[in-house]
């Protein structure tokens, strides 16, 4: 790493899940702003209301720092899930701000259905990648050109982090701290916030639910 912080962009969307986005923001945060910024980015920037359940849009709101026109070009990009992720999916903008981000982030991480928003942009083709099991399908439908990895906690794969669901997003942002910034940084994390770290990235308790809900949903 280099003497400056890591600039973190976080990015908000209408529906967004809230574990997804600030399970990892908290143990990122945990690192000091000597190490890292966090900065939240949206579309227009101001207000952005998080999910409740599968309700959208009706949760409590984050200001965004940043628009996707104001923002800066950010060290890394986290994209959370959430039920907002099928309009985002049809929305060029997100997808347009995700392409440009991507020429110059060093990481892409993303936790949840966060990976379905890479895949439309294009930026998951030729690399491993996995998703929240019970919806696995919204992201695996968006590229056939992605190695999807139906039993995964999480996916490194270049500058690529994907996870698979929402407190997925946690062992995966431990784990990208250990990657950046030690073993010791990682454990200060993990014993800081009392969470139970599962190292393993191949051993994912939920893969027996694959596509359970997308099924019930007609998805698949």
């Amino acid at each position: 790493m280099t003497a400056q912080p890591l600039q973190l962009g976080a990015v908000l969307y209408p529906g967004f899940e809230m574990l997804d986005y600030f399970g990892p923001l908290e143990l990122f945060s945990v690192l000091g702003s000597s190490l890292i910024n966090i900065n939240t980015v949206a579309e227009h920037g101001g207000p952005v209301a998080a999910a409740i359940g599968s309700e959208g849009a009706v949760g409590p709101k984050v200001i965004a720092d940043y628009s996707f026109e104001s923002a800066p070009a950010f060290d890394m990009l986290l994209v959370p899930g959430g039920s907002g992720t099928l309009t985002e999916l049809e929305n060029g903008a997100m997808l347009d701000f995700l392409r440009t981000q991507s020429e110059t982030a060093q990481w892409m991480a993303s936790v949840c259905t966060g990976s379905a928003l890479l895949a439309k942009a294009g930026l998951l083709d030729g690399h491993r990648a996995t998703s929240n099991k019970q919806l696995f399908a919204i992201a695996s439908m968006q590229s056939d050109k992605v190695e999807w990895v139906e039993a995964a906690r999480w996916v490194e794969d270049g500058k690529f982090f994907t996870s698979s669901g929402v407190s997925a997003g946690m062992d995966m942002s431990l784990a990208i701290i250990q990657k950046l910034w030690g073993d010791e940084a990682a454990e200060m994390a993990a014993s800081y916030t009392e969470y139970t770290w599962h190292r393993d990235a191949d051993n994912d308790p939920f893969a027996a639910e694959l596509n359970v809900l997308a099924k019930q949903l007609g998805m698949v």
